[in-house]
């Protein structure tokens, strides 16, 4: 993986719970899948043909190497987590909904997300914090979606002044 330099982030920094609205949208990240990566992401975790063996690979479905599936959810997240997350303010995850692999991500691709806010809603019980909900995309150099899936994110809100 090679990384360009960080992509400004579309939300301040610390982000909270209140920075979140439903309707945005934001797009970020640049990190290139490169073969030595994929082979051992999938050597250690998803040790199949599609991801291992180049010639068994142009014989199969996808005519060659393929990105792990979750090799890609992988990389989303360090996005994600760089970009959307904030140590002042992640409360962690109860889950995600709808991860769909969409197309093959092969080594020398370039991938980036777009986040679109579906929910930002206040806890009830406890007002310090939220639930925000996003669709997130993950596209290739070509614009073309990857990967999507639905995350969950709880998260403070900001601290009043002091």
């Amino acid at each position: 993986m090679t990384d360009s330099p960080p992509a400004r982030p579309p939300l301040p920094s610390p982000r909270y719970f209140d920075d979140f609205a439903e309707g945005q949208v934001f797009a970020f990240g640049r990190i290139e899948v490169t073969e030595a990566e994929m082979l051992d992401f999938a050597r250690r975790y998803d040790p199949q043909a599609i991801h291992l063996d180049k010639k068994a690979a142009a014989a199969g479905p996808f005519g060659g190497l393929i990105l792990s599936g979750w090799h890609t959810a992988a990389l989303m997240m360090r996005l994600f987590a760089e970009q959307v997350l904030d140590d002042a303010s992640s409360l962690g995850s109860p889950g995600i909904d709808e991860l769909r692999w969409l197309k093959p991500v092969r080594p020398g691709d370039t991938l980036s997300l777009r986040v679109t806010v579906e929910e930002a809603r206040r806890s009830r019980s406890r007002p310090d914090r939220g639930m925000v909900r996003n669709y997130v995309e993950v596209l290739n150099q070509h614009g073309e979606t990857v990967m999507s899936l639905k995350p969950m994110n709880l998260m403070r809100c900001r601290p009043p002044p002091a």
